[in-house]
């Protein structure tokens, strides 16, 4: 589900995909941060870009799918914020923004066809300014769901956080690695129950002022 519309396909299938709340790492990992500028990868509804844009961010939210920028563009006009987020339609397939940003978050940034993950999370690093942040959170299992027919995440693969960490390829002397772990988390299962997932969150930060190597 790497293609354009594949992904409007999904979001025109329903009123709403996503709950609209931020993501429960997004907002852990980065509440105590001083507000600067953002870059929102795979934004969808643009529940984090809006809560970022709250929080004093000027964020620039991309995703593939034009139906779910519009609805996040509707979602950051009604709370006020529109002035303060820039949604961008963008195959990250063929390159990121340009310029340097003090937050470039990748929320589940999952799949399906040729998606090349691992290098748009490389791209992603070097857009970190000096003193700013990459974080990358994912799922680390299927879910208890994962043989059911029509499973979105049964043929992901869905790597550990050491190897998350290990594919970005950051050299040590200049980046800090302030988290790099596994976590459970509960949310709601396709039909309605709460069910436990384990995630991966990789937060890392580039040195302000490098360290000799």
């Amino acid at each position: 589900m790497s293609d354009e519309k594949s992904w409007d396909d999904r979001y025109s299938g329903s009123d709403r995909v996503w709950s609209g709340r931020p993501n429960d790492a997004l907002v852990r990992e980065v509440s105590d941060e001083p507000p600067g500028t953002a870059l929102d990868l795979g934004c969808g509804e643009g529940g984090d870009a809006i809560w970022l844009a709250r929080h004093g961010w000027r964020v620039t939210a991309v995703d593939f799918s034009q139906v779910a920028l519009a609805r996040g563009a509707a979602g950051a006009a009604a709370a006020g914020v529109a002035d303060r987020v820039t949604f961008e339609h963008r195959d990250l397939t063929a390159g990121l923004p340009d310029g340097t940003y003090d937050l470039v978050s990748a929320q589940f940034l999952h799949s399906h066809g040729d998606l090349p993950r691992e290098r748009i999370l490389r791209e992603a690093a070097a857009l970190v300014a000096p003193g700013g942040l990459l974080l990358v959170e994912g799922h680390a299992d299927p879910g208890p769901w994962a043989d059911r027919e029509g499973h979105d995440h049964g043929d992901l693969r869905l790597p550990k956080p050491d190897e998350v960490l290990a594919e970005l390829r950051l050299e040590p002397h200049e980046w800090e690695v302030l988290r790099c772990a596994e976590h459970h988390r509960v949310q709601d299962g396709p039909d309605g129950r709460p069910v436990t997932r384990t995630d991966s969150t990789v937060k890392v930060r580039r040195r302000a002022t490098a360290p000799p190597p």
